[in-house]
C-alpha cells in the first residue's frame, strides 16, 4: 500500500478512549524501533512535519481530558484537591509545566456551563488552529498572554478580531513572532497606554522568587504596579546611595543617607571607597532594609517559628564554617552567610547533635506542639512531608499521626511538618490520605503518607533531603528509595501498549488487525 492511498483511520474499529491511547502508545513503540535509515531525506523531512502535525492535534485531546477530569472533579479520586496537583505532583510534570498545560487546556477547552451545555473555546479561532495541527502549545501560551494585555475596557469584538489575527499569524509563525505581532495589536489597540485602568495593573501585578540555583542564588519574576516601583525608587534613592550599606566595608554607614547624625565626611569616604555597580548597590540596600525590618518586627505567638530567621545546621560543618544550611523558610545557605548573620543578630540555630533536654513528649496534655518540638521537626523534616510538595517549614503546620482527634499525641515521634493544604489531606475516605511515622527501614523515623485503602508502600517527600536519596546500582535492591506511584488511587499501570490491560479490552486487537 503506497502512502498515499493509506488510510489510518479504516484500520481502527471503534474503539475507546483507552483502547485508543493503547494503539498510540504501542504505535509509538513501533515507530522507535521503526527503519528510519531506509527512508529517503525527503521521507525523513515528511515524516518530521506529519509528528509535528500528531503532536499539535494531541493538544485538543489533552485539553478535552483535562476538562472532563476539572468538571467532574476525578483529581479527588487520585487524592489530590486540585487539578493542578494531580498534574504537578501525581504526574510528576512540575509546577511550571503544569500551569501551562492548565493554560492550554482553558485557552481551547469546551468547559460545561452550569446548564449542563458545552461552552464554546475560549479562543476559538485559536482552537480551530490547533485541531488542524497548524499551530502547537508554544504558540497558544503566547497568543494568551497578548490577550491577557488587552485592557478591560476595549470593546469585545476588538477583542475577538484581535484574537482571529494572532490565530492567523500563529498558522505561520513561531511562537515568538506571535508575541511580535501581539506586540503591535497592543499598541493598535492602546496607542497611549491610557485604556489601561488600576483592575488591568492589579492583576498583572506580580512578584515572585524563583528556586535557588546550584550557586543558592535566586532570580526574581516581577511586574510592579507604578506605586510599588515609586516606593522602591524612594528607598534606592536612600539606602542605595554610594558608600551606604556596602557589606564588603566594614566602615561602610547602615541605613538611610538621610537619618540624623550620620557624618556627611564618612558617608562621602565610604562613596570614595564603593566600587558596587547600581544593580548590587540596590541588592545591598535591599538586604539592609529587610534585615533591619525583620529585626523591628513584633513576635508572633510564642510556639511560632515563622516570625525569626531559624536555621539548622550539622555541628560539624558549623564547626569548620563550610556547608549548607537550611531555613525555615526553605533556603539553602551557605554556612559561611550564616556565620555573617549570626554576628549582627541572635537567630535560633538549631544544631541537634545531641539532646538537648528540652521536652519532646507531651503525651495528650496539649495539642499544639511546643517551640522545642518545632524546631527539633524543623531540623528532621525541613519543609512539608507530603510527598512532591516543596512548601518550607515556615509554611507548615504541626501534623499529628495519629490525628489528634483519633487520639494521636503530641509527641515528636508522632508528629510531622505539613502544610495547611496538605495537614487537611488526612481522613478516612476514598481521596483522603493516611499517615504514620515509620518505626523502622532506611526511613526510620521520617513522616510517610499513601492514599487511603491503598496496601503500596509509604512515601516519604525526598525534596528536602535530597542528599539521603538511595539509587543506584551500588545501593541494596531492599533499601533503594521507591519512585513516587504515578496513579495513586488507581493502583499500578502496567508498560504502555496493547495488550496492557484486561478492562480497557484492548487485547481484541493484534498487529494483525491492524496491518497493510
Amino acid at each position: 500500500m503506497c502512502d498515499d492511498a493509506f488510510d489510518a483511520d479504516a484500520l481502527l474499529p471503534e474503539l475507546t478512549p483507552a483502547e485508543l491511547v493503547a494503539v498510540i502508545g504501542a504505535a509509538e513503540q513501533r515507530l522507535i524501533d521503526a527503519p528510519l535509515a531506509a527512508l529517503s531525506e525527503d521521507g525523513l523531512l515528511a515524516l518530521l512535519e506529519s509528528r509535528e502535525q500528531a503532536r499539535r492535534k494531541s493538544v485538543v485531546a489533552d485539553a478535552a481530558l483535562l476538562v472532563e477530569i476539572s468538571d467532574r472533579g476525578a483529581y479527588r479520586r487520585a487524592g489530590y484537591t486540585t487539578l493542578h496537583q494531580l498534574l504537578a505532583h501525581g504526574l510528576r510534570i512540575g509546577e511550571a509545566e503544569s500551569r501551562r498545560r492548565r493554560v492550554t487546556a482553558a485557552s481551547v477547552g469546551r468547559f460545561t456551563a452550569m446548564t449542563g451545555e458545552r461552552l464554546a473555546p475560549k479562543y476559538p479561532a485559536t482552537a480551530v488552529a490547533v485541531a488542524d495541527g497548524a499551530i502547537g502549545d508554544g504558540h497558544v501560551w503566547a497568543i494568551d498572554e497578548v490577550m491577557d494585555k488587552i485592557p478591560a475596557s476595549v470593546d469585545p469584538e476588538q477583542r475577538a478580531r484581535a484574537e482571529e489575527l494572532l490565530a492567523a499569524a500563529a498558522r505561520t509563525l513561531d511562537s515568538a513572532g506571535v508575541t511580535i505581532v501581539g506586540n503591535r495589536i497592543l499598541a493598535h489597540l492602546d496607542p497611549d497606554g491610557t485604556l489601561a485602568d488600576d483592575k488591568d495593573r492589579q492583576r498583572q501585578a506580580k512578584f515572585r522568587l524563583s528556586a535557588q540555583d546550584r550557586q543558592l542564588m535566586s532570580a526574581v519574576q516581577a511586574r510592579l504596579t507604578p506605586q510599588l516601583r515609586a516606593e522602591f525608587e524612594v528607598m534606592f534613592t536612600q539606602w542605595a546611595t554610594p558608600g551606604m550599606n556596602n557589606p564588603d566595608d566594614p566602615d561602610s554607614p547602615h541605613g538611610a543617607a538621610d537619618q540624623p547624625g550620620l557624618d556627611p565626611a564618612v558617608l562621602a569616604a565610604a562613596a570614595e571607597r564603593d566600587t558596587r555597580l547600581l544593580g548590587r548597590r540596590q541588592h545591598d540596600a535591599l538586604l539592609a532594609l529587610l534585615a533591619w525590618a525583620n529585626a523591628q518586627s513584633v513576635h508572633a505567638k510564642p510556639e511560632s517559628l515563622r516570625n525569626q530567621i531559624v536555621v539548622t545546621v550539622t555541628d560539624e560543618d558549623l564547626a569548620r564554617g563550610a556547608g549548607i544550611a537550611w531555613t525555615t523558610t526553605g533556603t539553602r545557605m551557605p554556612v559561611s552567610d550564616l556565620v555573617k548573620m549570626a554576628a549582627d543578630a541572635v537567630p535560633y540555630l538549631a544544631v541537634f547533635a545531641k539532646a538537648t533536654g528540652q521536652p519532646l513528649y507531651l503525651g495528650r496534655a496539649h495539642r499544639l506542639a511546643s517551640r522545642a518540638q518545632r524546631l527539633a521537626l524543623f531540623a528532621r523534616d525541613r519543609g512539608c512531608t507530603a510527598p512532591g510538595c516543596t512548601r518550607p517549614f515556615s509554611q507548615c503546620e504541626m501534623h499529628h499521626a495519629p490525628d489528634w482527634q483519633d487520639g494521636g499525641p503530641t509527641d515528636i515521634d508522632h508528629l510531622g511538618g505539613a502544610c495547611g493544604k496538605h495537614n487537611r489531606w488526612n481522613g478516612k475516605n476514598p481521596g483522603d490520605w493516611e499517615s504514620t511515622v515509620l518505626t523502622g527501614g532506611p526511613d526510620r523515623g521520617r513522616m510517610a503518607w499513601r492514599p487511603v485503602g491503598q496496601d503500596g508502600p509509604w512515601i516519604v517527600n525526598p525534596l528536602f533531603h535530597p542528599d539521603k536519596l538511595r539509587t543506584g546500582p551500588h545501593t541494596p535492591e531492599a533499601e533503594r528509595t521507591p519512585p513516587p506511584a504515578v496513579n495513586h488511587r488507581l493502583g499500578t499501570t502496567g508498560p504502555p501498549g496493547i495488550g496492557t490491560t484486561a478492562e480497557s479490552g484492548v487485547t481484541r486487537l493484534s498487529w494483525k488487525d491492524l496491518a497493510a
